[in-house]
């Protein structure tokens, strides 16, 4: 009965959701850039910046959370 049960930080599938939705918006702001809308600030490329930030962040939280077995 020496069962070891690891459990999986919360933060780690944080890391995993900001990793995802990051590549989702970075790839949206990409095809973005390829055909810019008419606003005003659309040469700020927001969906680049916010994509790559979320992925930065992702994969720290995904690296520093990840299970160790």
């Amino acid at each position: 009965m020496s069962e070891k049960h690891h459990i999986i930080p919360v933060w780690f599938f944080v890391g995993l959701m900001f990793l995802i939705y990051g590549i989702l918006i970075f790839a949206s702001g990409l095809a973005e850039w390829a055909n810019p809308p008419e606003t005003v600030l659309a040469e700020l490329h927001a969906p680049v910046w916010w994509g790559a930030l979320l992925i930065l962040i992702g994969a720290g939280y995904v690296m520093a959370f990840r299970p160790r077995g």
